[in-house]
């Protein structure tokens, strides 16, 4: 028998740090490998659902509708490279609909509840902010990757987002933890990028991805032909770093033989 996906929340409260493209690419990846996987798209923004030439302004249900339970989940997926709980711009809308429901917090966590046994994986895109949508998917969720540009601004953002996750670990999953930090738009050449990432290591040890996903415009090209990097560029760079982020992901996953 199967065993239920494992759910990971893709969080940062940063924008562009390379959430939306590290949950596509590492998911599509993760396929690559033989697995079953689902992307939620949990943003407002709707880049997930895009990325994948899903025509979100054509959408008759949408993640809205099952958070606010009006829908199930299995309205909303849709097949592409990687199967995708669309998002569209109504999200938006979601908290605050959500703002009288008693349990609003694990919304997305019942909502998941009967396609867990069909995937291995579960990978949620998340808003960047640290509102009830991103604490929904950590409460969903068995724990968090956070990709980090490397720089220092960003890497301040991750006490707060530290903070966010002890406050839901005490009162609703106490799996709501980091699991992985991603290092992304990685530049070898500047002494600042070096730096951040040393301090990303001091800081979180093995936690840190030892890939480093740099920086290419393969990353703005591939959604405009509603593409994954791996499929847009499959020999390039960038399809090699998320395919030796998935790698880590999966070894990391594996039990121990006693």
């Amino acid at each position: 028998m199967p065993r239920s996906a494992r759910i990971l929340a893709l969080a940062n409260q940063k924008g562009g740090v390379a959430k939306t493209t590290t949950a596509l690419n590492l998911g599509v990846a993760l396929v690559e490998l033989g697995y079953r996987v689902l992307a939620v798209d949990l943003d407002p923004q709707s880049n997930l659902s895009m990325s994948q030439g899903i025509d979100i302004e054509g959408l008759g249900v949408t993640m809205y509708d099952v958070l606010v339970g009006n829908a199930g989940i299995a309205e909303v997926i849709h097949a592409r490279e990687i199967d995708v709980a669309a998002a569209g711009i109504e999200l938006a809308g979601a908290e605050l609909a959500l703002s009288g429901v008693i349990g609003r917090e694990r919304a997305l966590e019942a909502a998941l509840a009967p396609v867990r046994d069909l995937y291995e994986f579960i990978l949620i895109d998340t808003p960047p902010s640290l509102g009830l949508l991103t604490v929904n998917a950590m409460v969903a969720a068995d724990g968090v990757v956070v990709p980090v540009q490397t720089e220092y601004l960003s890497l301040r953002g991750l006490a707060q987002l530290q903070d966010t996750l002890a406050q839901v670990r005490e009162h609703l999953n106490p799996s709501a933890r980091i699991v992985g930090i991603l290092p992304t738009m990685f530049d070898p050449r500047t002494v600042h990028s070096r730096e951040a990432l040393d301090v990303l290591n001091e800081s979180f040890g093995s936690v840190v991805f030892e890939t480093r996903v740099g920086k290419t415009v393969r990353f703005a090209e591939a959604p405009v032909r509603g593409q994954s990097v791996l499929r847009y560029d499959p020999d390039g760079r960038a399809a090699g770093w998320y395919r030796r982020a998935a790698r880590e992901l999966v070894e990391a996953e594996e039990p121990v033989a006693a």
